[in-house]
């Protein structure tokens, strides 16, 4: 807020030099110094408020933060709560989508210096399909996120046997949500960036580093177009360049530790790229 007010103090200066003191050339000197003074104050903003670069594009193509997240919850209103409905149509691609998944996990822990195998968190876990295949066959707890409750009241039916490692279940949408500080090995956010505004997405991550313990990581495995920003007008998700996503997990203080485009999907499937951040 206070960088909001100073904003506001140096534009209001500005605006009156412009149309008051700019009418006498003796005023010429002063209208020169307040505008350096208000270009000044308007850089050290940039440098201290958490944009990142593309933030006004992606600002204006949601068409109001408000609209765009009401948008993805009705859309999700209607998605069943069944494998399908989570793979969006597409559930031939589950069982390839699982596996690179479960390949890409094996390089990140387990091993000395690497992240422990006893607390994992899925983000936008819907009925649970990433914990139960990915994630249950290496982690001894398990907690799901998700913001429709159907999809977790049907996660305790999907888990079956391993429904003995999910500790908690959480009704949240992520940009309200804040794990629990130095508990989770690994934090797993698949197909769900996407629905988080750029300025929701860094805050989430950044929330999301104060919950890993020593050697935990995050994996993000997401939709990335080609290029630029585009909103995907059937479920009103965000599809980010991977320039973007580069410049929200630097700004968010991750490291970036490998990337990996998924394999075996269809050409005319948007690219599919798995990030490891550390």
């Amino acid at each position: 807020m206070e960088y909001l007010g100073a904003h506001l103090a140096f534009r209001s200066r500005w605006q009156k030099t412009d149309q008051e003191l700019c009418r006498h050339s003796m005023s010429f000197v002063l209208h020169q110094a307040l505008r350096q003074d208000f270009f000044a104050c308007y850089l050290y903003l940039l440098e201290r408020v958490p944009l990142v670069k593309l933030y006004a594009l992606t600002s204006q193509i949601i068409d109001g933060e408000m609209q765009f997240y009401a948008r993805s919850r009705n859309f999700y209103k209607d998605v069943p709560a069944t494998e399908e409905g989570m793979m969006g149509d597409f559930l031939e691609l589950s069982e390839t989508d699982i596996e690179s998944s479960r390949e890409f996990l094996r390089k990140f822990v387990g091993g000395p210096g690497q992240a422990r195998t006893e607390y994992a968190l899925d983000c936008g876990s819907g009925i649970g399909r990433v914990s139960k295949n990915v994630l249950s066959p290496v982690f001894d707890n398990i907690e799901l996120v998700d913001m429709m409750e159907p999809f977790l009241e049907e996660a305790q039916n999907y888990m079956e046997e391993e429904l003995d490692k999910v500790e908690a279940l959480y009704c949240y949408s992520l940009q309200e949500f804040t794990p629990d500080t130095k508990k989770y090995d690994l934090i797993w956010i698949q197909w769900v960036s996407g629905y988080l505004t750029d300025k929701d997405f860094l805050d989430f991550l950044r929330r999301c580093k104060n919950a890993l313990r020593e050697n935990g990581i995050i994996i993000l495995k997401d939709n990335v177009a080609r290029e630029g920003c585009i909103l995907d007008p059937a479920d009103n998700c965000l599809i980010r360049d991977i320039f973007i996503l580069r410049s929200i997990i630097d700004k968010s203080g991750f490291t970036i530790l490998s990337e990996q485009k998924q394999e075996g999907f269809p050409e005319l499937c948007v690219p599919v790229w798995m990030i490891a951040m550390q």
